[in-house]
């Protein structure tokens, strides 16, 4: 996109400090307005999942991990959020009210493939239309690594209107390591979309409480 480094850089550190003076670690987000596109059509509409270059500090995504034997220890000694097997899923089975507050509490979710039915059937109802639908993965698969790449990813979806938003750091990271992630988030964005920049209105930054920042081209 034609946005340079030192332009988001300016309009990052525009926005936290005009989103001062809370008594709490802020999110920085990204706006991005899109334009001539029908988000009512499969062409028009987003879903990607973003691995960020730098991790969100201390606003790190909660991982779920559905998983049996051994990948379940692996899971536990990679500090998984939260860890079920096939006895604990089965138990959930039929509890709306456990199921949505599972759906809502956890950012993300990786099964292990042989429960990836039982979870499907169990939790889809839950899951898909809040875009969570969990990461099927072998019984080999590298834990820890793909634990630590969902800490730092980020889930773009546009609903009902040409809009998405997202987090994309906290105020108290680095103002380049925010300026970077944008980057990473725009890039995809401008590949996903039919005319690339063209279908950019225009994007901004803004703090949790603070007032957005036009990222000026």
């Amino acid at each position: 996109m034609p946005l340079d480094q030192k332009t988001i850089l300016d309009a990052v550190k525009e926005a936290k400090e005009k989103g001062k003076g809370r008594n709490f670690t802020q999110s920085v987000e990204l706006i991005i307005n899109l334009k001539d596109i029908d988000v009512k059509k499969p062409e028009g509409r987003i879903r990607e999942r973003i691995e960020l270059p730098h991790s969100l500090l201390g606003k790190t995504n909660k991982i779920c991990v559905f998983a049996s034997g051994e990948l379940a220890l692996k899971a536990r000694r990679a500090k998984a959020d939260l860890v079920m097997g096939r006895d604990e899923l089965k138990g959930l089975a039929g509890k709306k009210k456990e199921l949505r507050k599972l759906a809502n509490e956890y950012d993300f979710f990786i099964v292990e493939a042989l429960l990836m039915s039982l979870v499907g059937k169990t939790l889809g109802s839950a899951l898909g239309p809040r875009g969570k639908m969990p990461v099927p993965v072998p019984p080999r698969a590298d834990i820890a690594k793909l634990i630590e790449g969902y800490r730092r990813t980020v889930a773009l979806r546009t609903r009902n209107q040409p809009v998405i938003q997202c987090r994309v750091g906290t105020e108290s990271m680095k103002e380049m390591e925010i300026t970077e992630n944008i980057q990473a988030v725009l890039r995809v964005i401008e590949g996903k979309l039919k005319r690339g920049i063209k279908n950019v209105s225009c994007t901004y930054v803004k703090t949790s409480m603070g007032k957005p920042v036009k990222i000026k081209p």
